[in-house]
């Protein structure tokens, strides 16, 4: 499960930016959290919006950059041990719009957390070669981190798990310490990260081709699940099939006693999207994965799309930890009705064209008060009172919320930080 992650120098983002999926203190939706004993508790769901150009995809990008560098050589060569769902591998991009951070590296930073660790993954990359990688973990309920590795250019420092291994340290540049390790040893530690890596499901539903990637499985439960959601989302469908030698997907209607086959290319985008889409949130509910989809709303009923995010909020549905992150336009969803505050982010760029995150529950009035929990979000969105719609700004008046609203980036005691924690 992720808890925390953090990047900088980054395509449009240039300052060390932090998304967090660890519940604030805040009551709305407390029984949908993701609870462990001994240890903060995880959302379910986030969401970013924002103008385009503002950052949403990039924050994507910059998780499945550090993802995809992980996984991509251990996947190459057959070595994975978990089916992988990524579309490609996303490099590692510095923000141009500076002459010193286009020649500096890109920085990435991951807390996530394991059936009993809580693991920090630290990787710098510059042209496509490691500068430095860190790997330490804590015990869940424990102070102190335990140091996997150390890395620095050529320079790898093991820890006390890695060196009773008697681990090769030389390894090429451009590959991660971790992916190597994964690759040639079967060292428990070094595979329960790995297969964490591995689990995350990345998708785009706005490349065209993302939507011919259809999952059919033949697990005939799983199927029936699928046919299940479909109906219960008025996508009326007794069966499907996929027809290897058109390779096309079929499906299959009862209407007025007859039934009817319909090609996959003539359905609804809206139907075309929810089948390419639902095997993948079925499979992250039923192993408790992370699932990244940039766009999830494009071509998306609103009922819809609040269906899927409840399907995550869902305890009964969601029993192992599965979390759903994407991005979003759609104002019908941001509703307090829908969302916590702090499930809620926004991305948009600053004066010197650097993208800024933050979150809903961040914001605070010129009286340091927070946004109310009954709020309209979406009204208040599009006023222009969330500083991230270029738009529709200064529609109020700066006695009632005075200017510019302030979005501290700064986050709570009870968060993960690095001096404390891993």
């Amino acid at each position: 499960m992720l808890c925390q992650f953090s990047f900088q120098n980054f395509k449009s983002y240039r300052k060390e930016t932090t998304f967090d999926m660890q519940a604030s203190a805040i009551q709305e939706f407390s029984d949908s959290l993701i609870i462990k004993e001994k240890c903060s508790s995880l959302l379910p769901v986030s969401v970013i919006y924002g103008p385009n150009g503002g950052g949403k995809s990039n924050l994507l990008h910059a998780l499945a950059c550090l993802i995809s560098t992980v996984v991509k050589p251990v996947h190459d060569l057959e070595k994975n041990r978990k089916s992988l769902i990524l579309q490609q591998r996303v490099a590692a991009e510095p923000f141009l719009f500076d002459h010193v951070s286009a020649k500096e590296p890109s920085e990435f930073q991951i807390f996530f957390r394991t059936d009993e660790y809580e693991y920090r993954y630290y990787l710098a990359v510059s042209e496509d070669e490691i500068t430095a990688e860190i790997l330490d973990r804590k015990k869940i309920g424990g102070k102190k981190p335990a140091h996997i590795f150390y890395r620095e250019v050529e320079e790898i420092s093991l820890g006390p798990v890695l060196k009773k291994e008697n681990v090769n340290t030389s390894v090429n540049s451009k590959m991660p310490y971790l992916s190597f390790l994964a690759i040639n040893y079967n060292i428990p530690v070094i595979a329960k990260v790995q297969e964490w890596f591995e689990s995350c499901i990345i998708r785009s539903y706005a490349n065209p081709t993302a939507e011919m990637q259809i999952m059919i499985s033949n697990d005939r439960e799983f199927k029936r699940q699928i046919l299940l959601l479909l109906n219960d989302m008025g996508i009326d469908a007794d069966d499907y099939r996929f027809d290897e030698r058109e390779k096309q997907l079929y499906l299959k209607r009862s209407i007025g006693g007859g039934e009817y086959e319909l090609p996959f290319d003539h359905e609804s985008d809206g139907t075309k999207k929810l089948i390419a889409a639902l095997p993948v949130l079925l499979l992250a509910l039923r192993e408790g994965r992370l699932v990244i989809i940039d766009e999830l709303d494009a071509k998306l009923h609103p009922k819809l799309l609040r269906y899927v995010i409840s399907m995550f909020k869902s305890r009964k549905l969601n029993r192992y930890g599965a979390q759903l992150l994407f991005t979003s336009h759609d104002m019908a969803t941001m509703k307090n009705a829908v969302f916590r505050r702090d499930e809620i982010w926004f991305a948009a760029l600053d004066k010197d064209h650097s993208s800024e995150l933050y979150s809903l529950y961040e914001i605070r009035r010129e009286d340091n008060e927070r946004v109310n929990s009954t709020a309209a979000f979406d009204k208040q969105y599009l006023e222009g009172r969330y500083g991230a719609d270029p738009y529709l700004q200064n529609i109020l008046s700066e006695n009632e919320w005075g200017g510019e609203p302030k979005c501290p980036m700064a986050v709570t005691d009870d968060r993960i930080s690095e001096s404390d924690s891993v």
